[in-house]
């Protein structure tokens, strides 16, 4: 019993530990599309348009990768929802550290975006992981005996 409760510990750990290196990876793809694309456009539109791609490359190496599941076009229009509910808690982290702890305005960004990992995390997993017994699209799900989860071929 004691290995199979290790083992679980060890596939949720190996499983975080995939998220933080897509999280980095995301952040370096977001920042080198930015800069390359802030030549040609006003800064906003840089932004945004490299916050878009950054998001959609997120969204793949996070089904494939992190948690080894199918994307579906239901969990890429869910997807969004993480990166929401991540500013959400990086911006009240922000100015709950800037405001009442009375943190420098320079280190408490990168505090709130440490905080919002575990809420993406959990937001993320909710949305890309089927749940046991939820039954997925055609052949998949509890009565075909085909699992959704099952490793990728990034893995």
């Amino acid at each position: 019993m004691a290995t199979g409760v290790s083992g679980a510990r060890r596939a949720r750990l190996a499983e975080v530990f995939r998220f933080a290196l897509v999280g980095g990876v995301n952040t370096c793809t977001f920042f080198g599309c930015y800069l390359l694309l802030h030549p040609w456009m006003p800064y906003f539109a840089a932004y945004s348009l490299a916050f878009l791609l950054s998001m959609i490359g997120s969204f793949f190496l996070n089904t494939y990768f992190t948690y080894r599941t199918r994307p579906t076009w239901k969990k890429f229009a869910l997807f969004p929802l993480t990166n929401v509910t991540n500013y959400l808690v990086q911006s009240v982290g922000l100015y709950a550290l800037v405001t009442w702890a009375g943190m420098d305005d320079r280190i408490a960004p990168l505090v709130a975006a440490v905080v919002a990992i575990p809420f993406t995390y959990l937001i993320s997993q909710r949305i890309l992981v089927p749940r046991k017994g939820q039954e997925g699209p055609e052949g998949t799900g509890p009565e075909s005996g085909m699992d959704e989860r099952q490793p990728s071929r990034l893995a």
